[in-house]
């Protein structure tokens, strides 16, 4: 047997050591630096990692980030649409200064691809929140970003929605399949039109919505994660921080179409299913048709609005439907109809529709009246306070009764008289007539001669009735 003398047992330990470090980078890599296959950057506090990695079965490699725990969970993709066969791949930083993976014949597999950047000199980093940045050595702004780019996971501090300055919408792609990233065909990204709303598609089709924002009851607050809704004329998107920063908590979109929320269990070394989106059959988008409201707490969950019959006389007697709804009777528009409120729904989609922001709630039941195309209206304003005007015309698509949470949303269903009550009778009927004018005593007084005897026809509960005699002086004021 032969005995290495402890100086070279020493210098081979060095070297194991040494390159044991190479294959774990700092979190960085600047213009002479490369990561290849067998190397990863790791992000400061250690959560995330970059590097190369091989999904399911598949033999192709992927550029990836995944999160520093037991069970590989990769979060991101860079080369989603250009797999490497082999383990030729080598990150770097272009001679312009972009970010760059390149296979063995130094051909660009993927690229950050900013165009016309102030400076080459830059530096990429992999931050403790996931997010990879390229940023100017100079000015440390960042010229690129992972979290501008998703794939099928949202993170915390990952902003998913319209950044409206540039036109950059940043949404969720679900894998094709377990064992290929390229992107699948369901997708979950924000519809900033109107009040904006989260949208699950599968192609251009959509499966669920949220309903607005804030009174939908997908951004409530809970012990895990602060949601957080911003709206306005530059940025609409939803993002959501932590409560405790040691909670690992994310959403995941998955290959068969459902938005999945996960907590880490330290404990168990595993995932933890919070809630799943759609969750029941009232969030499967238009579900009960048009027209009609989705329950899903009564054993037919499927119900018309007030004033709507089913399509079909056979879905009256099934339990699940989505025919749709049509009218009972046609509207006699504009006479004698009126609304009535339903509360605690989600509001319809917003297919065709017209949005005031300042408008009153009563102005806004005048505006409805006054365009017989206007099936309904509601307090744009989604937490049921304030001013806020939102008429809808023509079919009412996916409105269920919301269980989980109180709502203060009202939306009001046009109908005709025959359903309204005996005061909202009288009540629309004197809304046919709401432009009536107004004089002032001096012309009343001239038009019946002073109240002249001869000028009264009666008496009513309000007083004597006179009869007026036209005068060019009889002007409204």
């Amino acid at each position: 047997m032969q005995f290495v003398s402890l100086p070279v047992a020493c210098y081979i330990t060095a070297i194991i050591l040494a390159l044991a470090k190479i294959s774990e980078a700092a979190e960085t890599i600047t213009r002479y630096e490369v990561i290849n296959d067998s190397m990863t950057l790791v992000s400061a506090g250690g959560k995330f990692k970059l590097g190369f990695f091989r999904p399911g079965n598949s033999e192709n490699r992927y550029l990836g980030i995944w999160l520093n725990i037991p069970t590989q969970t990769i979060v991101w993709v860079a080369n989603r649409n250009n797999p490497l066969n082999d383990s030729s791949g080598v990150l770097k930083i272009g001679d312009d200064g972009n970010l760059i993976l390149v296979g063995h014949t130094e051909s660009i597999i993927w690229s950050t691809n900013i165009q016309n950047m102030s400076s080459n000199i830059t530096i990429a980093q992999l931050l403790d929140s996931g997010n990879l940045v390229l940023r100017d050595e100079k000015t440390e702004t960042y010229v690129w970003q992972s979290f501008d780019n998703p794939s099928d996971t949202m993170l915390a501090g990952m902003k998913l929605g319209w950044d409206l300055r540039i036109g950059l919408n940043r949404y969720l792609t679900s894998w094709k399949s377990a064992d290929d990233p390229s992107p699948g065909e369901f997708s979950y990204g924000v519809d900033p039109r109107g009040l904006p709303q989260s949208v699950l598609r599968k192609g251009s089709a959509k499966q669920f919505r949220s309903g607005p924002w804030d009174s939908g009851i997908r951004v409530t607050a809970n012990r895990l994660f602060i949601p957080k809704v911003v709206a306005d004329p530059e940025e609409v998107y939803y993002k959501y921080d932590l409560y405790n920063k040691s909670t690992l908590t994310i959403s995941v979109l998955n290959n068969s179409g459902a938005l999945q929320r996960l907590v880490w269990n330290s404990s168990s070394l595993g995932w933890a299913v919070i809630y799943t989106l759609p969750n029941d059959q009232c969030d499967n988008y238009g579900r009960c048709g048009s027209n009609a409201i989705c329950t899903i707490s009564d054993a037919q969950i499927c119900s018309c609005l007030t004033g709507y019959v089913p399509k079909s006389s056979q879905d009256l007697d099934v339990l699940i439907w989505s025919g749709g709804c049509i009218r009972a009777n046609p509207l006699n528009c504009p006479r004698g109809e009126g609304f009535i409120a339903l509360a605690g729904m989600k509001l319809p989609d917003l297919l065709e529709f017209w949005m005031n922001t300042s408008m009153t709630l009563k102005d806004c039941r005048k505006e409805c009246l006054k365009n017989c195309s206007c099936t309904a209206y509601a307090n744009s304003n989604a937490t049921g306070g304030g001013n806020g005007c939102l008429l809808w015309f023509g079919d009412l698509i996916d409105i269920r009764k919301l269980t989980e949470y109180e709502s203060n949303q009202k939306l009001y269903i046009r109908v005709t008289a025959s359903y309204l009550g005996t005061r909202a009778k009288i009540q629309a009927r004197d809304e046919e007539n709401l432009e009536l004018p107004i004089f002032n005593m001096v012309t009343i007084a001239e038009a019946t001669h002073n109240f002249s005897y001869t000028n009264k026809i009666g008496e009513g509960g309000f007083g004597s009735v006179y009869k007026v005699i036209s005068t060019p002086f009889l002007k409204p004021i």
